[in-house]
């Protein structure tokens, strides 16, 4: 395989993310916030399946007992990708207009931790939820302009989250009750290497990031060390994911959407040279 391969299909993303691995149906699931669309690349036979929906779709996140949760305008819901159904599971922000949800992971214990921002990308009116397995949404951290990530250790010891406006990931302790230690910060981009956006670890322990305006993913060591990226024909750079049965193929999201490029939005495979950890589903 090339170093960077661009997935055919029949479209590119206006603001592709949330790229989520499923071993269950061998396929990677990504959105397309502004165009309200979930998209299912199979790896079996390289299809594309989308779903529409009349919200902001931020991300998608597997279910334990089947379907997926999906961060849905201001709300989080369960869906079923066979009947399009949708179930309401939690809304944290129902008077907060100007919002939407905006990324989101799942941990070791089966929660989900996920982001909100406002829809101009210009207010400090984000927040940072843990939904636990009982469907109850608590805020956890905030002020948020941009609100990325999260990235979380292999062990859920600790996870990462990034206000994509502040060009800042931090790290936070998880306490064994789900509450977060102090936000610290953890990594300051500098300006030329764009700004960080979506996030993921590898099985080594490093950190592997989706560079807005950078054209690129970058891998950071465990301590937060810049070690090598690999470039990308594109500049809006959103998330990435390690997929495949061995967990050794990476895909990257990015956006079309006030850019005038011929891969801006398009779903890209790298080989990252490293294997990733297995995808953790919410236990709700």
């Amino acid at each position: 395989m090339s170093l960077v391969r661009i997935v055919e299909r029949d479209r590119r993303d206006r603001l592709g993310e949330g790229p989520l691995w499923s071993a269950r149906d061998n396929a990677l699931y990504w959105t397309d916030i502004l165009s309200h669309r979930l998209n299912r690349l199979s790896l079996d036979s390289g299809v594309v399946r989308s779903w529409e929906f009349d919200e902001y779709l931020g991300w998608a996140v597997e279910r334990e007992k089947g379907g997926l949760v999906l961060g849905l305008g201001r709300r989080f819901v369960r869906f079923d990708p066979e009947t399009g159904v949708t179930r309401a599971i939690a809304a944290p922000e129902p008077d907060r207009f100007g919002n939407r949800v905006n990324d989101a992971k799942a941990d070791p214990q089966g929660r989900i931790w996920a982001g909100t921002m406002s829809i101009n990308c210009a207010d400090p009116t984000g927040s940072f939820y843990r939904l636990d397995t009982d469907g109850t949404a608590t805020r956890v951290d905030g002020p948020y302009t941009i609100a990325n990530g999260p990235a979380i250790a292999a062990d859920g010891s600790f996870l990462l989250h990034t206000d994509t406006a502040l060009a800042t990931i931090f790290r936070f302790d998880v306490n064994d009750d789900g509450s977060l230690g102090p936000r610290t910060p953890f990594i300051a981009f500098e300006p030329e290497w764009g700004n960080p956006d979506g996030m993921t670890f590898d099985a080594e322990g490093c950190l592997w990031v989706a560079c807005w305006g950078g054209s690129c993913v970058t891998r950071f060591s465990p301590e937060g060390a810049r070690e090598r990226s690999i470039a990308l024909p594109a500049s809006q750079i959103t998330s990435c994911t390690f997929a495949g049965p061995a967990l050794d193929r990476m895909f990257v999201t990015s956006a079309s959407d006030g850019v005038d490029e011929p891969q801006g939005g398009a779903l890209f495979e790298v080989d990252p040279g490293c294997r990733g950890l297995a995808t953790q589903l919410y236990r709700g």
